[in-house]
């Protein structure tokens, strides 16, 4: 405790002397500001643990009681009563990995105590990197005019499934790796969607989950178990992992925001998990299922849309936030070079108004810089893959002259 009061003097110094250094981009009152806000947002997020976990990647792991979690700052969950396991899971899974999931925090048998969560402690830095306290843990989207896309202008092949109205979850088979980002301000991922309502209206909902490289907001280049989530378009709501309240999480073996290792290796070993998100049929929360492990919901109460309806799009694939172009998607590799070498989404499933995972009944591309990053799709009907794609590629060379679709 006295080494942090010491950092917390010492950031409001630091904050002070460059006030004095440069009054005009930052008045003594400003920085005091600044700094007693961002000392706020951290006392939210930081949440009293019972036990703390040093991991061997640098991160700080807080158990912090299951009640405690910052799920429970949300207004709209101050009675939500905890739903420890759904009523029910979809039938029909098939294709699934076959590795345990792993993450660097507990490859040691490191563990947190009974009705505790694991949560990555957010440090003063991870704050300061944000491009502003109302910003840290969000994503940024700009207009993009397609249908598919979300209303943002992120660089992203779009697999996407076609020939139904109406999608009550999803499942995917996604191999891990850890591709270079060019510059910090970049990231590079593979994840699904699941969505209703659209960006124009601005009551677009999402859930989103996968791997990320993403130094801006970690701090390192570590490949890292992300969620995301949005009832609004990404205007005011929702966040990355638990950087604001929303999803409960109820395993204590996963750490949302937590680095996965090992990684796919180009030409050997690939590594691969499930993940599996579906609309409970008694309660209507949304859960999350990794590698056949439930890891907790989003409550159907945070959502308009997604509330008591259930989403009219689902998606597949990689994205890169990159304005240069030059961060590579996935392996860096492009499709068609294929296993061993692509990333891919393999048995990826829907979830029918059932509770039955089937195909999809057809699945929609679409790759507005094929020359930096492209997509192909296939089926098989004798293997575990079922409807599958591979996508990914290098980027482009930086000022190429691209028009961006």
């Amino acid at each position: 405790m006295a080494a942090a009061r010491t950092w917390s003097r010492r950031g409001l110094v630091a904050l002070l002397l460059l006030a004095m250094i440069f009054p005009s981009l930052l008045s003594p009152s400003d920085a005091t500001s600044t700094y007693l806000r961002r000392r706020q947002v951290l006392k939210r997020l930081n949440k009293p643990p019972l036990a703390t976990i040093q991991s061997p990647d640098g991160d700080i792991i807080d158990c912090v009681h299951i009640s405690r979690q910052p799920a429970f700052d949300h207004p709209l969950l101050k009675d939500h009563t905890i739903q420890m396991q759904p009523s029910s899971q979809p039938s029909g899974l098939y294709g699934e990995a076959t590795r345990p999931f792993t993450q660097t925090w507990n490859q040691n048998g490191e563990k947190c105590p009974n009705n505790t969560i694991p949560i990555r402690r957010t440090n003063e830095q991870d704050v300061m990197r944000a491009t502003s306290l109302t910003t840290f843990g969000k994503k940024t989207h700009d207009r993009s005019p397609h249908p598919h896309s979300h209303g943002w202008c992120h660089k992203r092949p779009l697999p996407y499934a076609t020939g139904d109205a109406n999608y009550y979850g999803t499942k995917v088979t996604i191999n891990v790796w850890q591709p270079t980002i060019a510059t910090s301000g970049d990231f590079s991922l593979s994840q699904l969607w699941i969505s209703a309502g659209s960006y124009d209206n601005k009551d677009l909902n999402t859930i989103e989950i996968g791997w990320q490289v993403y130094p801006a907001m970690y701090g390192d280049d570590k490949t890292r178990l992300f969620i995301y989530w949005t009832r609004d378009a990404y205007n005011e709501t929702g966040c990355y992992n638990l950087a604001c309240s929303g999803f409960i999480q109820t395993n204590p073996q996963f750490v949302i925001g937590g680095s996965i290792s090992p990684v796919s290796t180009y030409g050997d070993t690939q590594y691969e998990y499930d993940y599996l998100v579906w609309k409970d049929p008694a309660g209507g929360n949304w859960w999350l299922q990794v590698q056949g492990n439930n890891v907790g919901y989003w409550p159907s109460s945070i959502f308009t849309l997604l509330q008591t309806g259930v989403a009219d799009s689902v998606e597949w694939g990689g994205e890169v936030d990159s304005p240069q172009i030059t961060t590579p998607m996935g392996s860096g590799h492009f499709p068609e070079e294929g296993f061993g070498k692509a990333t891919y989404s393999r048995a990826i499933q829907v979830v029918d108004s059932s509770n039955n995972l089937k195909p999809p009944n057809g699945v929609g591309l679409i790759a507005p810089l094929p020359s930096c990053y492209n997509v192909m799709t296939g089926s098989s009907s004798t293997t575990s893959w079922g409807t599958y794609i591979y996508y990914g590629g290098p980027g482009c060379p930086q000022n190429s002259q691209i028009e961006v679709m």
